[in-house]
């Protein structure tokens, strides 16, 4: 079998801000939603070993439907904003979309599900129509069997079991009417058989769990309390031989007439849970495991709450009052709390999801009871991404996004493992803006730019590099050599109520003397401690608290000078001039502005466009640089010689070229442009769904101005891709033909693959080849907003393995990175060598 042309690196992604949006597998799998799509996690492997992309909205909901044996799922349900339940089922070892259950008319928002015989399922669902419905699943269809209304009010979970000593399927529902509703089927019809009453705010998670043949019932709400039911079988009419003054618990009894038979059961209220100081949005039971052939299940419940804690409660041994057993959390930075939790299979890991998406792993410490500590997990942006970039040397990714952060990416390889895996080991910025733009400038320092009319400066503090250095492997006094280390600071910290990151020294960590023993805070200030930075040794990627905190970079400059926020950034491979453009609707703002990577002055401004720039690319020699618009033309400057003005030595620029309304082919907004690694040709990708390249630019005659603009025309055909043209890149590497490598993204979220040689004339698209193209899988789910090519060949990571072979060995594989508008960032492996 030909090797894959494009492989999944890696996905960096985290979960929806919705309770009921992870679950974690029997298998060992974690499912969440992330944007429309559902991911599949490995806490093992650390990386996400499958996407399914299926919805038009937003993943709320996601559910693996547990099997009696306790053995691995075989499907998966989600629930969307688009108003749809998924049915995922496994077929030849991979995930397939199979049913879609069409009846709900808002968003999905809980669902579950239990196995009634090897093929067919029930499923129970809930959504902001005010409706609860239940499914009979059969394989190759799904069918509403059921729907309970609820009027105005809403369901916010549903759980589903068996009655105990019987094959009847008991419903829970719990809402914003601070009831529990049960409901049982009864002659094919489910009929409301109980209303649980006690808690007083919104109930916000229910589960079942049979224990020794009876069943548990776990609720937790808004009033920061765990209930805990039990349902009973009753057998017969019990007559009470006790003493009339013992108390006993009050009984909610429901009976059941099947075929003329009745069975009566009972619920009583087994214990409250108080422990939480904030709203509870999960419970889960620890799941039950298969012992002796039967299955067993331990009395361990977990809940999540707005705290920022998830407690392990279990019964003493003794007199099986429920008691803490466990507490877990996060301590300082800004963020809300604890979204939902969830148990690993075999209890020794407990995951939870926070309100900014990020995942939360602590684990069992081995023959240690009842300690925990942090775990390494997978992080990403929760909401679009919009930019991102290689370092010079390829080693690791920053990424901004609409999610007001900037990330870095590295691959961390860990000793028992071959293959290193991608992971985020700081966030440099974390602003109160969209952020929009970025663009590097050597290895560790880069500018950023966010809906502000502001430029931020950024570099990298000794504690990154430290760290940068133990997770990557690189040696720390190579990557000291390459760095600023003149006055380098330590890390960053924000003051509590500013948008900057403020440098932190050596001096500042040390903790001040207080000359006046005794007297307390010398002054108001002393009773707000601004630096919350503390140094951190990493061996390998930080939780996520420590990312929030103790991973920023300090800002070193702010550029003014843009009347509205900034829209791209660029700067050259001399590290000279970093060049910038902002929204613009009139030409007085749609002027590209220059800075001096040095001085950070403002060296010029470039008019020509009349509307918002939208991408800007320096030629890899940096004596070119291309500017696209929203006004449907492109523009070209050159930088002057130095020799012709020796009294200057700051870089200028004068336009060289551009295209008017008149000579412009393409007719809709220009969204993306790149250059070739040999400076001859560059292309540009547009809305009208073309993608040109134009050249022959890397002219001799540098010093000689041409009395008439050159004219530049272009030397492909026009390469129509079907759809929006949003992102295209220039593979620095050849292929072996000589051809060109290009990566073109589509609105669609795919991203294409074309093989560019250049003819004399070409004509029908002849000299296009498409070499590959993202499968369902492997495709954004929406707009690919960046495409950015590794700037040598080989894999980053694999060290000396690849990047010490010969050329010709490891440039097989080349890297390309992609910044999505569905909150991702995928790295994929592309094989230059496969036919």
């Amino acid at each position: 079998m030909a090797a894959p042309i494009i492989e999944t690196c890696h996905v960096a992604c985290c979960a929806n801000r919705t309770p009921n949006v992870l679950s974690w597998g029997r298998g060992g799998l974690i499912a969440y939603g992330t944007c429309n799509s559902v991911a599949l996690y490995d806490p093992q492997e650390k990386g996400v070993v499958a996407i399914l992309n299926g919805h038009t909205g937003r993943v709320n909901t996601v559910q693996w439907v547990h099997r009696e044996d306790c053995g691995r799922e075989t499907h998966l349900v989600s629930g969307a904003s688009d108003s749809l339940l998924i049915v995922w089922e496994v077929q030849d070892g991979k995930f397939n979309h199979c049913v879609e259950c069409v009846g709900h008319t808002g968003p999905v928002c809980a669902v579950d599900a239990i196995h009634l015989d090897n093929s067919k399922l029930l499923i129970a669902s809930t959504a902001s129509d005010s409706t609860v419905k239940l499914w009979l699943y059969t394989g190759s269809k799904a069918e509403c069997t059921h729907t309970i209304s609820f009027g105005s009010g809403f369901m916010m979970d549903v759980s589903l079991a068996w009655l105990p000593g019987s094959r009847v399927p008991i419903l829970a529902c719990g809402g914003d009417d601070c009831r529990i509703h049960l409901y049982a089927q009864c002659n094919g019809q489910f009929r409301k058989v109980l209303s649980l009453q006690g808690h007083e705010d919104w109930i916000r998670g229910v589960e079942w769990a049979c224990v020794d043949g009876d069943l548990l019932l776990a609720s937790c709400a808004q009033d920061c309390l765990i209930r805990v039911w039990r349902l009973v079988a009753k057998s017969g009419p019990e007559r009470n031989t006790q003493d009339e003054r013992t108390i006993r618990m009050t009984e909610d009894v429901f009976t059941l007439t099947e075929n003329d038979a009745s069975s009566a059961f009972a619920v009583t209220l087994e214990s409250v849970l108080a422990g939480h100081e904030n709203k509870v949005y999960g419970v889960h039971w620890q799941p039950p495991v298969i012992k002796g052939g039967d299955q067993h299940q331990s009395l361990s419940l977990l809940s999540a709450s707005m705290d920022k804690t998830m407690i392990l409660w279990a019964p003493e041994e003794g007199s099986g009052v429920w008691v803490e057993q466990v507490r877990v959390g996060e301590v300082g930075g800004n963020t809300l709390g604890f979204y939902g939790c969830q148990m690993s299979p075999d209890g020794s890991m407990i995951l939870a999801h926070a309100f900014h998406g990020a995942l939360h792993l602590w684990t069992q410490s081995h023959g240690k009871e009842g300690e925990w500590s942090p775990g390494v997990v997978i992080s990403g942006h929760f909401n679009a991404v919009q930019d991102l970039s290689w370092d010079p040397e390829g080693e690791f990714i920053l990424s901004v996004g609409s999610d007001q952060t900037t990330r870095l990416l590295t691959p961390w390889r860990r000793k028992d493992q071959t293959q290193p895996t991608w992971h985020e080991i700081s966030r440099p910025q974390i602003h109160g803006y969209d952020m929009q733009c970025l663009a590097l400038v050597g290895r560790f320092q880069y500018v950023s730019g966010a809906d502000e009319k502001v430029l931020r400066v950024f570099r990298a503090p000794r504690n990154f590099v430290e760290n940068f250095a133990n997770i990557s492997g690189t040696p720390l006094a190579k990557l000291l050599a390459s760095s600023d280390t003149v006055d380098q600071p330590e890390g960053a910290s924000t003051p509590a109520l500013g948008l900057s990151n403020k440098a932190v020294f050596q001096g500042d960590l040390a903790p001040k003397a207080n000359e006046e023993q005794g007297t307390g805070f010398n002054s108001v200030s002393d009773q707000y401690q601004e630096s919350y930075f503390h140094p951190l040794i990493l061996n390998e990627p930080p939780p996520e608290d420590h990312l929030l905190q103790n991973t920023l970079w300090p800002e070193v400059q702010k550029l003014y000078g843009h009347g509205f926020e900034m829209f791209c950034l660029a700067s050259d491979s001399g590290r000279t001039v970093v060049a910038s453009a902002c929204k613009a609707s009139k030409a007085e703002h749609a002027a590209v502005l220059l800075w001096s990577a040095t001085s950070w002055r403002q060296l010029q401004a470039l008019p020509c466009h009349s509307l918002t720039v939208t991408q800007m690319a320096f030629s890899p020699n940096g004596r070119l640089l291309l500017a696209v618009s929203r006004d449907r033309t492109w523009s070209l400057w050159r930088r002057d010689d130095p020799t012709a003005t020796p009294t200057n030595t700051e870089p200028h620029f004068s336009l060289h070229t551009s295209t008017r309304k008149d000579t412009a082919i393409h007719t809709r907004i220009i969204w993306s442009c790149d250059w070739s690694s040999d400076n001859k040709y560059f292309v540009t990708s547009s809305r009208d769904k073309k993608v040109i390249v134009w050249g022959h630019c890397s002219s001799s005659e540098a010093t000689v101005t041409p009395v008439e603009p050159p004219v530049i025309r272009p030397c492909s055909s026009i390469l129509d891709v079907g759809d929006s043209a949003t992102a295209v890149s220039f593979c620095p590497v050849l292929c072996p033909d000589n051809s060109y490598l290009l990566a073109v993204g589509l609105e669609s979220g795919q991203v294409l693959l074309y093989k560019w040689r250049p003819s004399e004339e070409p004509a029908g698209a002849s000299d296009w080849t498409r070499y590959g193209e993202t499968d369902s899988s492997q495709s954004h789910s929406l707009t690919v907003k960046r495409l950015r090519w590794r700037p040598r060949a080989g894999r980053a990571g694999q060290g000396g393995e690849e990047e010490g072979r010969d050329t010709a060995a490891c440039s097989s594989w080349v890297q390309l990175a992609s910044a999505g508008a569905d909150h991702s960032v995928k790295i994929f492996n592309i094989n230059r060598l496969a036919v």
